[in-house]
């Protein structure tokens, strides 16, 4: 069987590299490849050292399980490119600090090592201190790019509709920053939100919940709902998870998502379980292009000078 190559390409810096998609983790890998090609807004990791992810829209990973993991991802090659139930295509690209199982799928070719070392390094610098906004764009090898976000579909009228809007406002934000994001990082707050005029807690209590929005709760829901969770459960759970945060993150600016989840709630009790999945996947696709877009906007340098005790800068 021959070899499935993909590359990988940031068009703004000039480095495109290739990587083999080696036989671990079929399906997962099946996922990605039958998405190509797609581009995102490319992310670094902020804890856990030489560690490049984007969001990728493939509403399977959310569900996928791996067949085979890394135990420990700090122990895995350079260039291992890994796939997760984040709804993120990682690369290690160097030194990692936090002890992670991962699903890896492949690897980037040796000779593109020293390409993506130094495409890591200007991402890193992008994210912590420039915001320059770089893309990622993946595709088979050999081939030209492109994009789309997957659209799903439900029987019931008000969910189809949600699905609609959702959809389009994620093809509307997933390639440029979100309006909402942007004037509360610039400190346009309508509602006031920020003790004593300040901004900075905001954005922070807006990362904390936005990520765990995504991630865990409406993650958490797919997975549940594909994994055969009775569905008078499902209401009940989602009823729980989603509308307190929801409801916070819409104070603070992300009013389209809290209206968005009103809406979702709403509909619980008309819903089968096929549409409960389709809407808590297209919601998780885009609280977590929210979630990358709002860990690029931050401003983290903003304590630049605050440095682990006995750790060289």
């Amino acid at each position: 069987m021959s070899v499935r190559t993909l590359e990988i390409a940031w068009p703004d810096l000039g480095i495109t590299v290739t990587a083999e998609l080696d036989g671990r983790n079929p399906e997962l890998a099946d996922t990605l490849w039958n998405s190509l090609p797609y581009r995102s807004l490319q992310g670094h990791a902020l804890v856990a050292g030489s560690h490049l992810y984007h969001v990728a829209p493939i509403h399977e990973l959310l569900h996928t399980h791996p067949s085979e993991r890394i135990a420990d991802r700090r122990e895995a090659p350079d260039g291992t490119v890994f796939l997760s139930g984040l709804q993120h295509l990682g690369i290690k690209y160097g030194e990692l600090t936090e002890p992670m199982p991962a699903a890896p799928i492949g690897r980037i070719r040796e000779s593109d090592l020293p390409g993506l070392l130094e495409a890591g390094q200007a991402i890193w610098d992008a994210v912590y201190s420039t915001k320059k906004q770089i893309l990622v764009e993946v595709r088979e090898a050999g081939t030209s790019g492109g994009h789309r976000i997957p659209r799903l579909t439900a029987t019931d009228p008000a969910a189809d509709r949600l699905l609609r809007d959702v959809h389009t406002e994620t093809e509307r934000i997933w390639l440029a920053e979100p309006v909402e994001l942007a004037d509360l990082h610039r400190g346009t707050i309508p509602s006031g939100a920020g003790s004593f005029d300040t901004v900075l807690p905001t954005l922070l209590f807006v990362n904390g919940e936005t990520r765990p929005l995504g991630y865990a709760s409406y993650g958490g829901l797919v997975r549940a709902a594909a994994g055969d969770m009775p569905l008078d459960s499902l209401r009940q759970m989602a009823r729980l998870l989603v509308g307190v945060p929801a409801e916070f993150l819409g104070y603070c600016g992300l009013e389209k998502l809290w209206a968005f989840t009103q809406r979702f709630l709403d509909c619980l009790d008309r819903l089968d379980r096929d549409e409960f999945q389709a809407l808590a996947s297209q919601l998780a696709l885009y609280i977590n292009c929210l979630g990358g877009w709002n860990l690029h906007l931050f401003p983290w340098d903003a304590a630049d000078e605050l440095r682990q005790a006995g750790r060289p800068v």
